[in-house]
């Protein structure tokens, strides 16, 4: 068995996405441990991910590094963005808003044993309420369900570096259940287009549905 490295920290075993484990023994959502040279690897679950679904759907700009700061909206228990702790390592940070207590009380327990991770109880349609302790960030990943989505990721632009990335999944189902998908993701990226250019433009079946996940620059 062998882990071939695809991206920054990001590797391809027997087909599967995996990133290196940076809490060795540890699982987050019962994902796969493997161990190859004594090296752990957890198994990115691209149902469980819609950054590993991307990832296998051929996404091309994959710019979270080792060292990186991100601002991860809609963290619920923690499943990507442990994977992100994973990739930025003991040098980065991850400032995950989570809106839901439910979800919050996992996701501390996640943060106790990954340093790399503050978790946020708030809505990140409100990022006055967190200003104070984010810093400039080179990339921001959200994953709302909300119809406000495009105004969340506009308003919380403020803390991107210029030339910074957002992962921008775009869920038409929140947004509008009534219109084409097509048409709101389009309408969605054109509402932005005074802030980032479109880079990349995925959707994610056949482990999403109706969601398009946008990779976008900030000017």
């Amino acid at each position: 068995m062998e882990a071939k490295k695809i991206f920054n920290e990001v590797y391809k075993i027997d087909g599967k996405i995996a990133t290196l484990n940076l809490v060795r023994g540890k699982k987050v959502y019962n994902e796969v441990l493997v161990d190859i040279n004594g090296i752990e690897y957890r198994l990115w679950n691209p149902y469980r991910s819609k950054l590993s679904a991307a990832i296998l759907k051929g996404l091309k700009t994959f710019a979270i590094k080792k060292g990186s700061y991100v601002l991860y909206l809609g963290a619920s228990t923690g499943t990507t963005s442990s994977h992100v702790s994973d990739i930025v390592g003991i040098d980065g940070r991850i400032y995950a808003v989570e809106i839901s207590e439910r979800s919050m009380r996992d996701l501390i327990k996640l943060c106790e044993i990954r340093n790399n991770m503050l978790p946020i109880l708030e809505d990140a349609s409100h990022p006055d309420r967190y200003a104070e302790v984010i810093n400039t960030c080179d990339i921001i990943y959200q994953d709302v369900s909300a119809k406000n989505q495009v105004e969340i990721l506009r308003n919380n632009s403020r803390f991107l570096k210029k030339g910074g990335i957002a992962y921008f999944i775009i869920k038409s189902q929140s947004i509008d259940i009534s219109r084409p998908p097509e048409k709101i993701f389009e309408e969605s990226l054109q509402s932005l287009s005074d802030i980032f250019d479109v880079v990349e433009k995925l959707t994610l079946e056949p482990y999403d549905n109706m969601h398009m996940f946008a990779v976008l620059k900030k000017r």
